[in-house]
């Protein structure tokens, strides 16, 4: 089989870069070791965030939040995209101080999207937080998606552009002969031009074949959703310094997540909870909304996801090799900027050049300096 680009990986960055690379003519191969959305990109919570982000992250984000707006009817699919709002809560008054020295440095670098909220407002848009609760941060555009209907709608839509999308293809090894790569994988051997790596969990083993080295380590953050609750929330919630995080769809059903960590067997593609945390995750979700305290939990999951030493992720060219790059890493809050990544790839794929300033998300970025 021959492509002028491989992809591997099919998470939401690899059907991304797929479907912005077909559409503009590119013939693409992606290959899955499991099957499309098995990992980080169906397993996480969803959250389309811009806030809170990295400042080096803002652009990109921003970038990814318009194209949110309208991702439905330029891929021809449902993602479940929602803009609900996004709140982060202030429970004290050094959360407050925590905000107020934010926003002034997102102001300073020219961001507006932030807004602090008193505790009036709070209790206005989220009447059954608990009283105590100082105030917060919300975003208007944030909301949420649902992460298999929206990697599947990039998948699709790509595979209409042409794309050739194959599932439960490992790759075993990975060279460079002459102008091609080429991949040895359990369909057979895949020669393209250019070799995308989009691995998440397994990124650093790709990249060591492309000739690249990267810290990169795994986890297991887990989730868990409730059976239906009358309705008592429309934004998306967080906060500012507790492990909180959670949303209620339309059913009435509450997700929970907050960043608690299972226990990762990458080895075994499996994973394993810590039902301990999710106990404290549920806890906190009571302490900062008693009516949770009545909630059932119906289901619980973990996801394999990827990090980066500094929590962000690798979006570059490699290093070591031509005509290879590289984007992964994004430490469980890479889901909102799928739809951008998919865009900044293709470039870098096609024209070598990005509208982004890319040096914070180098794949380098730890190699020592030698001065």
């Amino acid at each position: 089989m021959k492509a002028d680009v491989l992809i591997v990986g099919g998470g939401i960055q690899g059907c991304a870069t797929a479907w912005n690379l077909a559409r503009a003519g590119a013939s693409v191969i992606l290959i899955e070791k499991d099957h499309v959305a098995r990992h980080a990109s169906s397993v996480n919570a969803g959250g389309v965030r811009l806030l809170g982000r990295d400042m080096a992250e803002v652009p990109l984000s921003k970038a990814a939040m318009e194209m949110w707006q309208s991702l439905d009817e330029d891929l021809q699919g449902d993602t479940g995209f929602r803009a609900t709002s996004l709140i982060n809560i202030a429970a004290d008054e050094v959360d407050i101080t925590t905000l107020k020295a934010r926003e002034a440095r997102m102001q300073a670098a020219g961001f507006t999207h932030e807004r602090i909220i008193s505790r009036d407002e709070l209790r206005e848009r989220l009447p059954h937080v608990h009283p105590s609760c100082r105030g917060g941060v919300i975003s208007k555009k944030d909301g949420l998606a649902i992460p298999y209907k929206a990697t599947n709608a990039f998948r699709l839509s790509a595979e209409r552009h042409g794309a050739l999308v194959l599932e439960g293809c490992e790759m075993t090894s990975l060279r460079r002969v002459g102008p091609a790569w080429l991949a040895e994988t359990s369909a057979g051997r895949i020669e393209a031009e250019t070799v995308v790596n989009c691995a998440g969990a397994w990124a650093d083993r790709v990249a060591l074949m492309i000739g690249d080295n990267v810290p990169l380590t795994h986890a297991a953050p887990m989730l868990m959703i409730t059976a239906r609750m009358p309705r008592f929330a429309d934004p998306v919630v967080g906060a500012v310094s507790r492990q909180l995080s959670f949303k209620q769809f339309d059913n009435g059903t509450v997700l929970i997540g907050g960043g608690a960590k299972g226990f990762a067997d990458r080895a075994a593609n499996r994973t394993r909870l810590d039902y301990a945390k999710l106990a404290n995750a549920a806890r906190i979700t009571t302490e900062f909304f008693p009516i949770m305290a009545r909630a059932s939990i119906n289901r619980m999951w973990a996801g394999l996801e990827a990090y980066m030493p500094d929590n962000l992720p690798v979006i570059s060219p490699a290093v070591n090799a031509a005509r290879a790059f590289h984007a992964f890493g994004f430490s469980a809050h890479g889901f909102q900027m799928g739809p951008i990544v998919g865009k900044v790839m293709a470039d870098l794929v096609l024209t070598g050049r990005c509208d982004f300033d890319l040096s914070p998300f180098h794949i380098d970025r730890y190699d020592r300096k030698v001065l």
